[in-house]
């Protein structure tokens, strides 16, 4: 950013003659800046006319204007289908760093110049290089906010997942990225108000800028927007002290103020027409299925987004972002997805932004929404084929299996994922293109995918028409709860058989929080209204939740210690390719995989040979034996070129970890329990 750049320093900041802010319209005719009093923010001490320059900026400048202050904007402009404006109606500030609400006369939300003054004491972001990383997918509130090892006062809060047995559980898990739902200031739909619910998911963005003051300790919200930021960043602070990474799930492909009749709180009275994909007619364009779709053919909101994400970045030290409904902020001035669309080329091309994970949600609802594989390169992106083939083949298969004999498919199209889904990503790319996933906020947890056929979203008032009816899960026999032991325990290999699958293939893993444990949502696979203890971690352990919690830590260990699970790049038949595992792959019978094995349906029984060429690490080689058979069967240990000997690391079939480690031949015989797999280290 440079002093001629016309849309430079956007917000409020002092300068030599008080407080100025800046703001972008293209439409408006006139704009005022309202300033209140420092104790009641209902009451406008000052309002100053903003002037308008060149390139569309409005600019107030006023000593009034200082620290602490709550402000807001008035703008006019013209009539017509695709405007909003009203002179009377007060607006928040784009670019805020702190929003307050008001109640009583005057009620609505203002803007807050924020004094972000902090103190980083010298710490550093963690940088966790991309192939050790693994993500686990948590909410601020729902966190801690049950944990009895924090301080009433501080649980649900930035400082309660800051709180030192909060670390030390994410450190001992063996987590090294926390990715938070929403946490910019945001607001629940009317909808949701009227019937009583709440956005619990912070999918409705309020202000790009703003941390979400809700989630602050009661202490720094009652000290105001400024205590709010510190304490987020304090939170930032001791994460990354200890070594975690923080990445903030974004949302800048719609906002809170919905439909055409939804409320106004900023873009659509400053600029309805720039800011929100519309029609001739003044009908909005909604790809995100929220109301609305921020418009991404214009400059000013391209260059809003890419401001907030290095304020994030910079001044927050937030280590990444998790792209929201990312095909939208891909739709060029005609709608249609562009790969290179300038927003996207300039979070690669930004010289913060490239330094950070960015992780892009690759679908909206519109026309040609999805486009899982197809962003740029430097892009990470949720892939949905591999948690959709890899709940089928644990579970949807098994089932068909059961009903009709057959499996209805083989192994192939689960080894392609297994190995980082090269039919998805180019060879450029990289297995690292890949964010693997098997649940997320949005559905089934991953308890629930194994003990519920169907949605049970009755709670959510809409008479279970919300949340998605293709889960590809399986109740083993009884819908939810039940006594029936044994149905129990194959449910709980099921969830091991998951976790293991998802912590030992190439690609990013996300962990959602809680699956470590089975934390279950009573089969509710939409759960975004519940701000409760259905959403809420549990941090009292059942005994088998303790034991899966142990499984999920040694997986996640054993991740660590063996890097030809984490290739970096795809290798190249008959070539040695630098950080990429050489794979061979074998069946039962320790025989390379045919044509006929690989398509089969009777043939679910893998042997995957993965042998690292490292650049950094030690030299590593692995055997993964998959069974998806429920009988139980013989392996032949596969001869692997270069192997000797083979030592069980992992068995899916135990309960627990810490059976011993037990020694093996290429060639001997092992038997292996139904619907199981085994991890070896090969010698």
């Amino acid at each position: 950013m440079t002093a001629s750049d016309p849309l430079r320093d956007l917000g409020v900041r002092m300068t030599s003659h008080g407080g100025e802010l800046r703001v972008w319209s293209h439409a408006a005719t006139s704009m005022e800046l309202a300033i209140f009093d420092d104790r009641d923010p209902s009451w406008a001490v000052r309002t100053v006319t903003m002037t308008r320059d060149a390139h569309d900026v409005w600019t107030g400048r006023s000593r009034s204007l200082v620290p602490g202050r709550s402000y807001a904007i008035r703008v006019g402009g013209p009539e017509g289908p695709n405007h909003a404006f009203d002179p009377k109606r007060l607006l928040l500030d784009p670019y805020a760093r702190g929003l307050v609400r008001v109640d009583g006369p005057g009620s609505g939300w203002r803007s807050t110049f924020v004094d972000d003054a902090f103190d980083w004491g010298g710490v550093q972001k963690p940088r966790v290089p991309l192939d050790h990383a693994v993500i686990y997918e948590a909410h601020v509130r729902g966190f801690s906010k049950r944990n009895p090892a924090i301080p009433a006062e501080l649980r649900g809060s930035y400082a309660g997942l800051a709180h030192e047995s909060s670390i030390a559980y994410l450190k001992s898990l063996g987590v090294t990225t926390v990715e938070l739902l929403p946490v910019q200031a945001f607001v629940s739909e009317q909808r949701l108000v009227k019937q009583g619910l709440t956005n619990y998911w912070g999918y409705n963005t309020l202000g790009f800028f703003a941390p979400h003051a809700a989630y602050a300790s009661r202490a720094a919200q009652a000290q105001g927007s400024d205590a709010v930021l510190r304490e987020f960043k304090g939170m930032v602070r001791l994460l990354h002290e200890a070594g975690l990474e923080v990445i903030l799930d974004v949302v800048y492909n719609h906002t809170a103020e919905e439909g055409p009749e939804g409320p106004v709180y900023s873009f659509r009275g400053i600029d309805n027409a720039s800011y929100y994909r519309q029609d001739a007619h003044g009908h909005y364009v909604d790809t995100t299925g929220c109301g609305n779709a921020v418009y991404f053919g214009k400059d000013a909101p391209i260059r809003l987004v890419l401001d907030s994400m290095r304020y994030w970045a910079e001044e927050v030290q937030i280590d990444g972002f998790r792209l929201d409904l990312a095909a939208t902020l891909g739709r060029g001035e005609h709608g249609d997805f562009e790969r290179d669309h300038p927003l996207l080329r300039g979070m690669l091309d930004d010289p913060i932004l490239s330094t950070t994970k960015i992780i892009a949600e690759p679908w909206d609802v519109g026309y040609g929404g999805w486009q899982t594989g197809n962003f740029a390169r430097g892009f990470v992106e949720w892939n949905d084929r591999y948690r959709d083939r890899m709940r089928d083949f644990w579970l949807g298969d098994i089932r068909r299996e059961r009903e009709t004999g057959s499996a209805g498919s083989g192994i192939g199209r689960f080894a392609t994922r297994l190995a980082g889904s090269s039919n998805t990503f180019s060879l450029e790319r990289g297995p690292l293109a890949g964010l693997n996933f098997i649940t997320a906020h949005d559905g089934f947890t991953m308890a629930d995918l194994v003990a519920y056929d169907t949605k049970h979203n009755l709670g959510n008032g809409e008479d279970n028409r919300d949340g998605t009816s293709n889960n590809n899960s399986f109740n083993h026999g009884v819908e939810g709860d039940t006594t029936d032991e044994t149905i129990l325990a194959t449910r709980r290999k099921a969830i091991r058989n998951l976790l293991g699958t998802l912590l030992l293939s190439a690609g990013v893993p996300m962990l959602t929080a809680g699956d470590e444990y089975g934390r279950s949502q009573r089969g509710n696979n939409n759960a975004y209204c519940h701000d409760s203890e259905l959403t809420w971690l549990d941090w009292e352990r059942e005994e088998w939740q303790q034991d899966l919690e142990d499984v999920t830590r040694t997986i996640l260990r054993l991740r660590h210690e063996n890097p030809a699970l984490r290739p970096v790049r795809f290798g190249r038949f008959g070539e040695e390719t630098p950080s990429a595992s050489r794979m061979e792959w074998f069946n039962a019978e320790g025989v390379t995989m045919s044509e006929e094995d690989w398509n089969s349906p009777a043939e679910r029984t893998l042997q995957y040979v993965a042998a690292s060429t490292p650049e950094v690490e030690q030299a590593n080689r692995v055997l993964l034996v998959v069974h998806a058979h429920e009988e139980a069967g013989e392996i032949t240990l596969a001869t692997a070129a270069g192997a000797t000997a083979y030592t069980k690391l992992w068995d899916s079939a135990d309960e627990r970890p810490g059976r011993a480690e037990t020694a093996h031949s290429p060639g001997d015989v092992v038997s292996i329990e139904p619907t199981s797999m085994q991890l070896y280290r090969a010698d």
